[in-house]
């Protein structure tokens, strides 16, 4: 069924509990039994992940897997794979002009984002309580992924129209995409613009967020809403670049000062962030995590429009405890604001 999320968005901002999203699917697996081999490459076993952690947790959302491989694997790019490790890129496809001029925008459903359209299909089926959210990169980043970072990093400063060549073709599969995303019935996405966090402001207005905005501007609407994800180290800095793609929400990851960052969104736009996925939830014990994700709810715990989350995908191999210590958490600063109101 599909749902309202300006209404969703509204109804989270105006209550006065502070809800929980954090990007996890890779959890799922202890749950299911799953490999990481079988949750990036077949529909059916990622389903099973999103559908195994809504059923145990009260998550704001469902998320599918944070991928980054997936899109740029579909422009030709060789893929190492793991049983227990993400997705890692082996080559890139893009060295020179004549390269992007050869370069073909693959179709919807090339190689594994098929998969991944198939999963959000089974979810949505499956996870009716809650909005289902799929993932895809941004267009800086893929286009970093086709270049490699470091070569599209010194091209924004050498040959600009090479990058900007590279990210309309980016740009092209991402707007199908996403638009095949939606068509599954998925109530949003998270877009994740890491590369765009290593650069100026001015540079992810340029390279990043007038492309994002293109792509916002042709899917988000009442039933389908797109969350930003930046978790470059300069990500602090481009807050107003990325309000500028008009995005319901704003991911950052824990290099970034949150209650800095909420004081600049506006009361309408959705703050996510951001308890480190590493040193928090897969290296740390229940008692840190439950210390971290308490100290920063004491922060920003009073801003409405805050949403409670890890700072980027939470990797495989996190401990089931630590997922429930960061929710007993929520829950636990939530049921103590409640009672200091009734006082």
């Amino acid at each position: 069924m599909l749902k309202n999320m300006r209404k969703w968005q509204q109804d989270l901002i105006a209550s006065s509990k502070t809800e929980a999203l954090p990007v996890m699917s890779y959890p799922g697996m202890t749950l299911t039994g799953h490999r990481v081999i079988d949750v990036v490459t077949k529909g059916a076993a990622q389903a099973a992940c999103m559908e195994a952690l809504a059923k145990r947790y009260p998550s704001l959302g469902a998320v599918s897997m944070m991928d980054l491989s997936v899109e740029a694997e579909a422009f030709g790019a060789k893929v190492q794979f793991t049983d227990n490790e993400a997705p890692n890129l082996e080559s890139r496809v893009v060295v020179s002009e004549q390269d992007v001029d050869a370069l073909a925008v693959p179709g919807v459903g090339a190689a594994r984002t098929g998969a991944y359209l198939d999963a959000l299909k089974r979810a949505v089926k499956s996870i009716a309580d809650r909005p289902v959210f799929g993932g895809a990169i941004g267009p800086f980043s893929l286009a970093a992924r086709l270049m490699e970072v470091k070569n599209v990093l010194i091209e924004t400063m050498r040959r600009p129209a090479f990058v900007h060549a590279t990210l309309k073709k980016s740009t092209a599969f991402l707007l199908d995409y996403i638009k095949a995303i939606k068509a599954t019935g998925a109530n949003g996405v998270i877009i994740a613009e890491p590369v765009a966090g290593l650069v100026s402001p001015a540079d992810c207005d340029e390279f990043s967020s007038a492309y994002v905005k293109r792509i916002i501007e042709a899917v988000q609407d009442e039933t389908f809403a797109v969350i930003l994800h930046n978790c470059g180290p300069a990500a602090g800095k481009q807050i107003a670049s990325m309000l500028s793609t008009g995005a319901c929400g704003i991911h950052l990851s824990a290099t970034s000062d949150m209650p800095a960052a909420m004081r600049k969104l506006p009361a309408d736009v959705l703050g996510f962030g951001n308890l480190d996925p590493s040193t928090v939830f897969k290296m740390g014990t229940p008692a840190l995590v439950r210390e971290k994700t308490l100290d920063l709810l004491n922060q920003v715990g009073a801003y409405g429009n805050f949403v409670i989350s890890s700072g980027c995908d939470i990797p495989p191999g996190t401990s089931l405890k630590n997922m429930d210590a960061f929710f007993d958490a929520v829950a636990e600063f939530n049921q103590a604001r409640e009672e200091k109101r009734a006082s």
